[in-house]
């Protein structure tokens, strides 16, 4: 891809074919200071309020830069990839990391040592990588003291707040309005697949957990729909069509949702999963409909549910997961809450929290 001149036109040349860009698309992205605050990275001028009957009086590209005149007197200069790079539509930074499949032969689980400084340090840059690549990243010997979890979600991001509040409390409690809240297993699922939209990222946070059993579970949700893909294509395409109702019911909320439990981007490749089997109701299909996607769904929760894809590992005082709550479902083992305590704290975050940290410690490392 690269950028021609012919003729005071400035042109975008894919490598199979050449197209003339908009002067106006160049115009209203004058960065000059007059035109332009650098502070804000925002505009000091509206362009819908300027003529849009714009033309090139003259333009050149010199060291990777394209400058142009325009005929309404303004000059500017424009960096020759950033104008690539829209074109492109894609965000090159998230797209450039390739989701890594994975399976219960992934090993040994990589966990990094918390400190105070490093929410901006390389090292938060390299540990984002590596959660867009796998889905989940563990950090080691985060305070447990003040609700801490908070103060983490909001030096990423900001907090996602939801019915059960800022954060929430993961114990056992008497009465509880969510099974998460007892001391049962809970199966490999997503959360909150009744909302719209769904938190992307959920965080966990040990504060103790004196107890032998409450093993944390995760599955690569991405791996599983791959490979159904792959063996069971019947299956995966009922599972990518039809929307089932998720639902919540608390004493002062009722939350609902429709979706596939496989759901695709434009491009027809892997955007998301939802699965909380106590939770969905399906919808009134004709029998041979019903009759697949009652076999798919139990495919693939046998898929979800089995030793092949799942990891296993104890959360101890201080480590905080952090996992995608779009790719990865999650669960526990049963315990014994009269061994002892068990208590973890969640937040959620959106991937905008992500997504925005990781582009600003690229630029401030110059990556």
């Amino acid at each position: 891809m690269k950028i021609e001149l012919n003729d005071n036109k400035v042109l975008f040349n894919n490598g199979s074919s050449s197209q003339e860009i908009h002067p106006f698309w160049l115009r209203e992205r004058v960065s000059n200071e007059k035109y332009f605050d650098n502070n804000t990275q925002q505009r000091k001028f509206d362009p819908t309020f300027l003529n849009t009957d714009i033309s090139i009086k003259s333009a050149r590209i010199s060291n990777d830069l394209l400058e142009v005149n325009f005929n309404d007197g303004v000059n500017f200069k424009l960096e020759i990839n950033k104008i690539i790079q829209e074109f492109s539509k894609d965000d090159f930074l998230i797209q450039s990391i390739s989701k890594e499949k994975w399976d219960s032969t992934l090993g040994n689980i990589n966990k990094y040592n918390f400190y105070d400084e490093i929410y901006e340090s390389k090292e938060m840059y390299n540990l984002l990588t590596e959660f867009y690549k796998y889905g989940f990243v563990i950090f080691k010997n985060v305070p447990t003291n003040d609700n801490f979890i908070v103060k983490f979600a909001n030096s990423i991001g900001s907090v996602r707040r939801t019915n059960f509040g800022e954060h929430f409390n993961v114990k056992s409690v008497p009465n509880p309005n969510d099974l998460a809240y007892t001391s049962l297993p809970l199966a490999p699922h997503t959360d909150n697949p009744y909302r719209n939209p769904v938190p992307c990222i959920q965080l966990l946070h040990c504060i103790t957990n004196e107890v032998s059993g409450g093993f944390s579970t995760l599955v690569d949700g991405y791996t599983v729909t791959e490979d159904l893909k792959k063996d069971f294509k019947e299956y995966y395409d009922i599972l990518t069509k039809v929307k089932v109702k998720f639902k919540f019911i608390d004493k002062d909320v009722v939350l609902e949702g429709w979706s596939e439990l496989i759901k695709l981007d434009e491009n027809k490749k892997f955007k998301q999963v939802k699965f909380s089997p106590r939770l969905d109701f399906v919808p009134i299909l004709n029998k041979d409909q019903l009759d697949l996607y009652y076999k798919a769904r139990n495919k693939i929760s046998s898929m979800y549910n089995s030793d092949k894809y799942k990891i296993e590992f104890k959360l101890m005082s201080g480590d905080l997961l952090m996992m995608d709550n779009y790719r990865l479902l999650h669960g526990r083992t049963e315990f014994d809450a009269n061994e002892g305590n068990r208590f973890l704290q969640g937040a959620y975050i959106d991937f905008d929290s992500t997504e925005g940290k990781l582009r600003h410690l690229k630029r401030k490392f110059n990556f």
